[in-house]
């Protein structure tokens, strides 16, 4: 009797687990519905698109039909609806659910960064975490959700395939792409958006920016700072320093469109809106062949260039300037981009605005003038404006072809009042215009899986306008300085293997230089006009296999007018020594045919005192430089230390392109200057922070045979610059970041002491010490930025940023020269410029 019991319990647990496990089985839901249908005498109505390839759970026989629907209604993306007892209704509806996954490198296995994870023709998105996983709720599951990552095949899923199940996330293989060698290194360097590639080039992504101190939103030419040997010693983006060069020895480039004007309010703020432009290349040793031109750097931007679907755009302002920015997609194969931003400064006196017109105009006419003419009666106008556009058509997936347009403005104008003798008042206008305005138009066309070309034409013109009236002389002083470039580059890209790609191209330059001045009293015109043709081969390969990368490339220059080549080699070497290091060894020769000179108090207002001229290959020779590099890399869970020396020679500066202040201030000489020193950066960054401190040495000096002394300090000659930073991510959606500079003060003149003046013929000038043999008290400032990103919809957000520059008012000194005493021809004034004091910035900022 025991035994039968026993049989017979067991027979019940096996008959209840055979019948849990048929419960569990998944059936196609048209079955089911033919099941139900049979069972309650009831009639279902749907759309066999709908319920088709549709898979549930055999409905538990004990149910009622009510408590079936229910379960259904809670385990499928479809509505099952009562219209009467007899008859339901199964429609589709976007139910939100919550997504995740992980992604992964399909061949190595390893998580992935700062992956890019959208929803299609929406705002709404995250980046990966340090593993590599995604989480977004809240999420219509017909929603496309777009998965990139630079260096990876793109990938497309409907919210329905990465819905969380049982608390598991579907892990996702990225596709490494095959036309791309040079990968990126580091994901997240400095702060997310921030790249490092296996060439020692950095990317600034400004569409996944982060946050940098003192920064209230992205700002192009202010946030490359960040890179260690990049710097601005005079604290202005139109004037930025690469490993202790000039401004205007860096090639910077938009959308392969040369540009020879880089910022606003005379050089404070970026000239780029960063909106469109949505990734920064900065190269500072080891350039591709392609490019030449920028002895000292290459400042690579591109804007947006995919076609998207749906519409997207933003608007936004600060306390200085509002912008606007759309995506316009017109068909599958057409879309228009444009941009524009205008300062409002004209109209409203923030109090942002005057410490940067302080900062801007401290040494011009605007501050500097006669004492004759009071505050009350001068004035000053200035506004800024830029706007880009961009024609994207893709005729098929293997030949595209885009048109960019660029305007970049700066006006000012400045009013003069002054009675005269005779009890009666005048009333003069000066006015001071800066414009450089670019068009480009670019074709890529894939010929083969292993082929293809690029073709791109531009056309730059940049100019600067000032009319000046000296109304106590009734003298009229106009000035105008003109570039106009128009260049051809063909370029091919053969892939050999999966390893090896081999790059070849012809460019071909146009460029045109003009200087005008006229004074009216006395009468007096001059004009110069220069015009440079050039032609250039260039040819590279590129290699890319395990351990090793390696691109060496040449680069032939023809200079028709002074029948002169110029071959320059480039080399780009780095070798991974286990996972965590890697050595790197850099190389480069380059030229620049156009450079600037630095004008004084009495040119363009005194605001101005730049202008471009072209090398006559005589007194202005070509600059041409040769610099090497090598370092190591470590790179181990997020900590990267990154160490590198170099030496740089720039042969052919001529000491009117150096802005001397001191006895060669007017004379022509050429020579060189030679730059060695070492960079240090380590970085440690996580999901919620980012820290970094980076430290450059460097010794800079210039080399002039015809002067006395003939080897003395740069102007720029810093040999201490350090940054530090440390961002954090306090919740989700608000982030700080605080920061600060130090570096040595920059070099200056001071005069004889005890014999401050001397006569030069009828003049009395001051008489200057050894050159560039005192240093300026140490720059120091401390910069912070709070932003806070909010949604307003499924389909757009916003964010409000706080930025404050200087946060402890130091008032450095970033400049110091000497004037003759107006009353005592004996004494010397000196003349400090300071730098930004304490200046808040709040933007605020909608996209969608």
């Amino acid at each position: 009797m025991t035994k039968t019991k026993h049989f017979i319990v067991l027979l019940s647990v096996y008959c209840c687990f055979s019948f849990g496990l048929q419960a569990q089985e998944k059936l196609p839901l048209l079955d089911v519905i033919q099941q139900l249908e049979n069972q309650f005498d009831v009639k279902f109505s749907y759309s066999i698109d709908d319920v088709s390839n549709v898979l549930v759970d055999q409905p538990i026989k004990s149910n009622t039909l009510h408590q079936i629907i229910q379960n259904l209604n809670a385990t499928t993306l479809l509505n099952f609806k009562f219209l009467n007892e007899r008859y339901i209704t199964v429609s589709t509806i976007n139910k939100t659910i919550a997504i995740c996954g992980v992604l992964v490198s399909e061949k190595t296995k390893e998580p992935l960064l700062g992956a890019s994870v959208l929803i299609e023709n929406s705002t709404k998105g995250v980046i990966t975490d340090i593993d590599g996983a995604f989480n977004l709720d809240e999420v219509g599951a017909n929603e496309t959700i777009i998965l990139s990552f630079l260096g990876f095949e793109t990938q497309v899923f409907k919210a329905a395939d990465l819905m969380l199940l049982d608390n598991t996330c579907k892990t996702i293989e990225m596709q490494v792409k095959s036309e791309t060698l040079n990968q990126v290194l580091i994901t997240k360097f400095l702060t997310t958006g921030l790249q490092k590639r296996i060439d020692g080039s950095t990317i600034l992504n400004t569409e996944k920016f982060g946050i940098l101190p003192g920064l209230s939103e992205p700002d192009i030419m202010q946030s490359i700072q960040a890179l260690p040997g990049v710097e601005s010693v005079n604290e202005s983006v139109a004037n930025i320093n690469v490993r202790g060069g000039t401004n205007d020895q860096n090639l910077i480039l938009w959308d392969d469109i040369k540009m020879y004007h880089s910022g606003h309010f005379f050089g404070l703020i970026s000239a780029y809106n960063p909106y469109l432009t949505n990734r920064v290349t900065v190269t500072k040793n080891g350039t591709s062949s392609e490019f030449s031109d920028g002895v000292s750097s290459t400042i690579n931007m591109s804007t947006k260039n995919k076609i998207n679907e749906g519409f997207k755009g933003g608007v936004g302002a600060n306390l200085i300037h509002a912008d606007a920015f759309l995506e316009i997609p017109l068909s599958k194969k057409l879309a228009v981009h444009i941009s524009g931003r205008r300062s409002f400064t004209d109209v409203f006196s923030s109090p942002t605005y005057d410490t940067y017109f302080e900062r801007s105009f401290q040494d011009s006419e605007l501050t500097t003038n006669s004492d004759n003419i009071s505050e009350s009666n001068k004035s000053s106008d200035f506004f800024f404006y830029d706007y880009t556009a961009k024609v994207l058509f893709d005729l098929n997936d293997n030949h595209k072809i885009r048109a960019n347009i660029i305007g970049i403005n700066n006006n000012l104008d400045y009013t003069e009042s002054f009675t005269n003798t005779d009890n009666e008042t005048d009333s003069k206008t000066s006015n001071l215009k800066q414009q450089n305005l670019g068009a480009g138009v670019n074709w890529n066309a894939t010929w083969h899986a292993k082929f293809s070309t690029e073709f791109n034409a531009f056309y730059s013109k940049y100019n600067v306008d000032a009319v000046d009236y000296r109304i106590e002389t009734d003298q009229k002083l106009t000035q105008a300085n003109e570039v106009l470039e128009t260049g051809v580059k063909l370029k091919t890209d053969f892939k050999i293997n999966d390893n090896l790609n081999l790059l070849n191209g012809y460019q071909f330059s146009e460029i045109g230089i003009l200087n005008e001045t006229t004074v009216s009293a006395p009468s007096y015109d001059k004009t110069k006009k220069d015009v440079l043709l050039n032609h250039a081969l260039f040819s590279e390969f590129e290699f890319n296999k395990h351990n090793t990368y390696l691109r060496f490339g040449v680069r032939g220059n023809y200079f028709q007018k002074f029948n002169k080549i110029i071959i320059e080699p480039r080399l780009n070497v780095r070798q991974k020594l286990n996972n965590f290091f890697a050595l790197k060894l850099q190389g480069e020769f380059k030229n620049q045919s156009a450079t600037q000179i630095i004008d004084f108090q009495d040119d363009f207002l005194g605001v101005e005192n730049r202008r471009w001229i072209l090398a006559n290959n005589s007194s202005i020779p070509i600059s041409e430089s040769k610099q090497g590099s090598f370092g190591f890399e470590f790179n181990q869970n997020n900590f990267v230390i990154d160490v590198e020396a170099f030496y740089k020679i720039v042969d052919g500066i001529t000491a009117s392109n150096q802005g001397f202040y001191n006895n060669f201030q007017y004379i022509n000489a050429t020579g060189s200057y030679h730059v060695k020193g070492i960079e240090f950066l380590m970085n440690k960054s996580a999901d919620t922070y980012s820290a970094w401190v980076s430290y450059t040495y460097s010794v800079n000096d210039y080399e002039f045979e015809s002067i006395t002394p003939s080897v003395f300090p740069n102007n720029v000659d810093v040999r201490h610059s350090v940054s530090l930073a440390f961002n954090y991510d306090i919740i989700d959606n608000l982030k700080v970041s605080v920061g600060g500079v130090y570096r040595s003060g920059a070099p200056y003149t001071k005069p004889v002491e005890g014999n401050e003046t001397i006569q030069n013929g009828n003049n009395t000038v001051v008489n200057y010490d050894l050159p560039n043999n005192e240093n300026l008290d140490d720059f120091i400032r401390l910069d912070a930025s709070l932003k806070y990103n909010f949604n307003l919809s499924n389909t757009a957000n916003g964010a409000i940023s706080l930025g404050v520059i200087n946060v402890m008012n130091k008032k450095n000194s970033i400049n110091r020269y000497y004037e003759v005493h107006p009353e005592d021809s004996n004494s010397v004034v000196q003349i400090d410029n300071k730098s930004l004091g304490l200046t808040p910035n709040l933007s605020f900022r909608i996209n969608f």
